[in-house]
């Protein structure tokens, strides 16, 4: 028996050239569980639409994320790869594929195939369930074994929002900050998805979207981005020792085409903006929907974020940065692994 572990994360362009950050949004949007939509009104949308007029704006902030290692998602990737590599010891082989461009899912399948891999944890690394993320990650797999006809023991991990050690690396990069008493809120702000993802996928209609069906995490609710997105948020705050009122969850990354398709609430945008013009001066922000520095955490919440808040009154805003390569992390992807 040998046994592999292969972490999946979202992707990044091969540079942050327009011709490439197109290809990558081609592939990305693409996929039927990003933008559900049929294949032809899809098609006609991202190229004709979206990759063309995004393209060169999505590359421009791409540059600015961009470092001498690269796309900070894919150092970070191959940082958290060699070091559960060590952690885990020879017994078990680490491997990191992407969802989309590469290393794709289809070349390190081959890999894991050819190195005789009979026992395979494949780990989506979301802490938090979606269709738009985990799932097209754990169907991508689906795919791609029957593609070249192979079939290990295989075992998915969903999510990982209730692992302890995931948790207190949360927590340690924000107290560094929280205990500092500069700062009079905290604003949790998880990536946003359409509403209708989470109302398509609900167990017997449960989920509502409202603050009683979010304000507990159980078997009913348990794949409810929502839902996991708030319990995520109690968890980190009992950890720190915070109380109601010190503390937001707000989503950011909204894309609404019509009034009739709205996305996850409130939005993360308007909450800031308006507890500036409350008075709240110096604000800590997180990004648990995320495990590693992006696009979303560096620029959108550091940057964007920040104007927005200082636009209306605010005076201080701090971006916790993400869990990276921290020790911590590596011991609750270790502990996955199992």
């Amino acid at each position: 028996m040998k046994k592999g572990v292969l972490l999946i994360n979202l992707g990044t362009p091969n540079s942050p050239s327009v011709k490439d950050v197109r290809k990558y949004l081609r592939e990305f949007l693409m996929d039927e569980y990003v933008i559900d939509l049929p294949f032809l009104t899809r098609w006609i949308l991202v190229n004709l639409i979206i990759a063309p007029v995004r393209g060169p704006k999505s590359a421009e902030i791409y540059q600015q994320v961009w470092t001498e290692n690269g796309s900070p998602l894919m150092y970070y990737g191959k940082q958290v790869e060699k070091l559960l590599q060590e952690k885990i010891g020879n017994d078990t082989k680490v491997y990191l594929g992407m969802r989309y461009q590469n290393p794709s899912i289809n070349s390190v399948l081959q890999q894991i195939k050819a190195d005789g891999i009979t026992d395979l944890k494949v780990i989506p690394l979301y802490p938090q369930y979606a269709s738009s993320s985990t799932k097209t990650c754990i169907e991508k797999v689906k795919t791609e074994l029957k593609n070249i006809n192979y079939s290990p023991n295989i075992n998915f991990v969903e999510n990982f929002l209730q692992n302890e050690k995931f948790i207190e690396t949360i927590v340690e990069l924000g107290n560094k900050y929280w205990k500092t008493n500069e700062f009079d809120k905290i604003v949790f702000s998880y990536h946003g998805i359409p509403e209708r993802h989470i109302l398509k996928d609900s167990d017997s209609g449960y989920c509502q979207l409202n603050e009683n069906c979010c304000k507990k995490y159980h078997d009913k609710n348990r794949l409810c981005y929502r839902a996991q997105c708030y319990e995520t948020s109690r968890l980190v705050a009992a950890k720190m020792g915070l109380s109601n009122d010190d503390y937001v969850v707000t989503f950011q990354s909204r894309l609404e085409t019509r009034a009739k398709d709205p996305w996850l609430k409130p939005y993360t945008d308007i909450v800031i903006a308006d507890l500036a013009k409350e008075g709240v001066k110096n604000v800590l922000a997180f990004s648990p929907s995320f495990i590693a520095d992006c696009l979303e955490t560096t620029i959108e919440v550091g940057v964007e974020f920040k104007e927005i808040f200082e636009e209306n009154g605010g005076e201080k805003w701090q971006l916790v940065e993400s869990l990276n390569d921290h020790p911590k992390w590596i011991e609750a992807l270790e502990e996955l692994s199992h």
